[in-house]
């Protein structure tokens, strides 16, 4: 949060932003799994991660959207034409993030957000 703060300072402070459009994101971009991996391993967590396609997927893990096309941000405007940096390290927010979410779970959960059985029976066909 701080980096994203810092970045909307930085922006309503300049003079020269005025018609200009940036993104605030980690430099470079990381996929989906190398994220789950920097949290994984935050978490000193060793297990393993199982990519399925999306017809193998239990359909309670499946996310809306086509997912078909990579989405890559960039914050080299920001970066470039404003002098951006980042006030915090990726390792320190991830580990900042969890902190925050150990010390606030969530008040209620959905149980149709689980279906263990789903999630075996998938894993049964992983070699």
């Amino acid at each position: 949060m701080e980096n994203v703060a810092h970045a909307i300072a930085v922006v309503a402070t300049s003079d020269q932003v005025a018609g200009r459009i940036y993104n605030i994101c980690e430099e470079s971009s990381l996929s989906e799994l190398a994220w789950q991996s920097k949290i994984a391993k935050q978490m000193n967590w060793h297990g393993k991660f199982v990519v399925l396609p999306r017809g193998q997927t239990p359909k309670h893990l499946l996310q809306p959207g086509n997912a078909a096309q990579h989405v890559v941000a960039s914050s080299t405007r920001i970066r470039t034409e404003l002098g951006y940096e980042d006030l915090v390290e990726i390792e320190e927010a991830i580990r900042r993030t969890i902190a925050w979410e150990q010390r606030n779970p969530p008040s209620a959960l959905n149980p149709q957000q689980f279906d263990y059985s789903a999630e075996d029976a998938a894993l049964a066909n992983v070699p």
